[in-house]
């Protein structure tokens, strides 16, 4: 057990000790735990999938003042899992959308609405105003950044990660015990883990996953039970199971000194076949969770280098220009519906293995999914099944319809 992270704040008034009241009964926590909770100051970054389960619970935890830091705003396909946004918050900002659900809750709450993108620039002066932060961000960039930024500013990290049906969550803190960095070193080779947009998440996920996060927020500001420092802890949907993995200060690791380039940092491809990871499998996807083939590459393949890449400006000229090529859309039959290249052909990824006779030798081939991942990897087992002329469309169908047909509906 650590001590308490947060002094106690001034006495509770009576509405607050009613409200609080079956918070205060719990064995060990009291009103000093719960006037430490009042005078805290959460940063949470990340209004999505995991601050919509985790920045509720801080509210209705009595956490006084929460930071959110998000530069995002509410997309339809956000609803299904990032429940503290409704269809009414479209298109607002994810900052503006989830202060009102804390108000809605509890209006002595304090928000700070940060609507920015975290960079080395600005983290460490943002970090000075709390006493923790809380990071549920969905990529590798802003997860190493966080865990440096903390480190330097000697506070504890809570982190959670999440993808299709699993997911992960611990406790970094350099001054009480190891840090992100010593159970990931380095991130995984870009385009080894597909983001949630790519492979999917399952909404009870989330909750899962930031429960554990807000939970163990409290727990490191109230000093009670003992926080996931040097564990982690996987929860599979599939079997509901958890599971619990421990690991410790790596020797060798450089020590955190300073904040650097973490966009380059996460692009540096690391050789495939290699760990990113000591003893989880990925820095995204618990070691536990099943992976459906249709997510990614067969396994046992050994796939050739990066193809070449072309950007929607590009291909609309080739196609304006007539010449001959063979469009391949590598999704899933249900995102065609929703929006597709026109002249192009579905050929999931899942199953391009077996439907290599379908793919013409005689002119180049571009191939494209929603946002750039998935076609990659198809690109790679099209050029290993010995098509030279393939080409990978740079952020997808995604891209396309931002620069070059803003009627298709975008998901």
């Amino acid at each position: 057990m650590l001590p308490p992270l947060v002094s106690p704040g001034p006495p509770l008034e009576p509405a607050r000790l009613a409200r609080y009241s079956r918070q205060l009964m719990l064995p060990g926590f009291g009103e000093e735990a719960q006037r430490r909770l009042a005078h805290s100051r959460v940063l949470v970054v990340g209004a999505g999938g995991l601050g919509s389960a985790s920045i509720p619970q801080l509210a209705a935890a009595g956490v006084g003042t929460i930071g959110v830091v998000d530069d995002d705003t509410v997309e339809l396909t956000n609803l299904h899992r990032q429940t503290a946004h409704a269809l009414a918050d479209v298109g607002r900002a994810k900052v503006d959308s989830i202060a009102e659900t804390v108000a809605a809750i509890d209006p002595g709450i304090v928000v700070h609405r940060h609507a920015i993108r975290l960079t080395s620039g600005n983290i460490m002066a943002l970090l000075a105003d709390y006493d923790l932060v809380l990071d549920g961000s969905d990529n590798f960039a802003t997860r190493y950044l966080t865990n440096d930024a903390t480190a330097l500013s000697h506070k504890p990290l809570v982190w959670g990660a999440i993808l299709r049906y699993g997911g992960q969550a611990s406790v970094a803190w350099a001054d009480a015990g190891p840090t992100y960095r010593d159970l990931f070193p380095v991130p995984p080779a870009p385009g080894d883990v597909p983001s949630c947009s790519e492979a999917g998440v399952l909404p009870g996920v989330c909750t899962a996953i930031g429960s554990i996060m807000a939970t163990e927020t409290v727990k490191l500001i109230t000093g009670i039970g003992d926080p996931l420092i040097g564990r982690v802890t996987t929860y599979d949907a599939l079997t509901g199971r958890y599971r619990e993995l421990e690991y410790g200060r790596d020797p060798e690791a450089p020590r955190i000194t300073r904040l650097i380039d973490y966009e380059a940092f996460c692009a540096a491809r690391t050789p495939r076949g290699s760990s990113s990871a000591k003893r989880v499998s990925s820095p995204a996807i618990p070691a536990q969770t099943p992976q459906p083939t249709d997510a990614g590459a067969p396994p046992t393949m050994t796939l050739p280098s990066t193809p070449g890449r072309v950007s929607p400006a590009q291909l609309a000229r080739r196609i304006a220009d007539g010449e001959p090529l063979q469009l391949i859309d590598v999704r899933e039959p249900f995102e065609a519906a929703i929006a597709s290249i026109a002249g192009s052909q579905l050929m999931p990824l899942g199953g391009l293995v077996h439907a290599l006779d379908r793919v013409r030798r005689d002119v180049p081939v571009v191939v494209y999914c929603h946002s750039g991942v998935r076609s990659l990897h198809a690109a790679r087992i099209l050029q290993q099944a010995g098509i030279a002329q393939v080409d990978d469309l740079e952020g997808g169908i995604d891209a396309w319809s931002r620069e070059i047909d803003p009627a298709l509906p975008r998901y």
